[in-house]
């Protein structure tokens, strides 16, 4: 099997459903080919040692299905056990390089932790300071997504920066962002529970509604 961008193209395009498939929750400019997200996942996986020079055209594509699957492949990449330093630090690097490809939360939610939270697990987060300062509320939400790792696969001295970070976006509007913040708050918390408490004392009163309701989900 040829592991190109075009080969995982046709691939997608063999199991589209035009119609039947709609994908109600992606609003962005692009085409939709129909792809179940099940069919996209599984096809991706088979592709996880595919060139970065070939992911790169995936993001290229204007096709819903072809760009997440593209960041697809960089979240298998990331999570294989076999994948070296380097690759690892070459996902991180296209994921933020290729930012704008995104065009919906999805994407996001899919690579972020993995590609991205994890290559900084051991590294200094000003990357993700600084997406959390931008316009970009896709950008924003990468910044609170990414440090979902530090929760699942940190220590509770790793959480510092994700509620820093969580603190910086309090008052964001903007759903996209908000609900991620208060689900990066929850998984705070069942790794360390006293400090979400904590950090609730202080900015409970301040929160978004969705952001404090998920935020507590998980507190008796």
């Amino acid at each position: 099997m040829e592991l190109t961008a075009a080969a995982m193209m046709a691939a997608l395009r063999e199991q589209a459903k035009p119609g039947e498939v709609v994908h109600k929750h992606y609003h962005g400019s692009g085409e939709v080919l129909g792809v179940p997200m099940r069919a996209t996942f599984d096809t991706t996986k088979t592709f996880t040692t595919m060139e970065f020079a070939e992911i790169e055209r995936l993001l290229d594509e204007s096709s819903y299905e072809g760009r997440l699957a593209g960041f697809c492949v960089l979240d298998f990449k990331a999570r294989a056990k076999k994948t070296a330093d380097d690759e690892r630090q070459a996902a991180y690097e296209l994921y933020l390089r290729r930012h704008e490809a995104i065009d919906t939360w999805d994407m996001v939610d899919r690579a972020a932790p993995h590609v991205v939270g994890r290559y900084l697990l051991t590294r200094k987060r000003d990357p993700l300071f600084k997406l959390a300062r931008t316009t970009d509320p896709l950008r924003r939400r990468t910044a609170i997504t990414a440090p979902l790792y530090f929760a699942r696969f940190g220590t509770s001295a790793d959480l510092a920066d994700l509620f820093a970070i969580a603190e910086l976006l309090l008052d964001d509007t903007d759903p996209v962002v908000s609900k991620p913040v208060g689900i990066a708050l929850k998984y705070a918390g069942v790794l360390d529970e006293p400090a979400l408490r904590s950090f609730l004392d202080q900015h409970a009163s301040a929160m978004q509604r969705p952001t404090l309701r998920y935020a507590t989900e998980k507190l008796k």
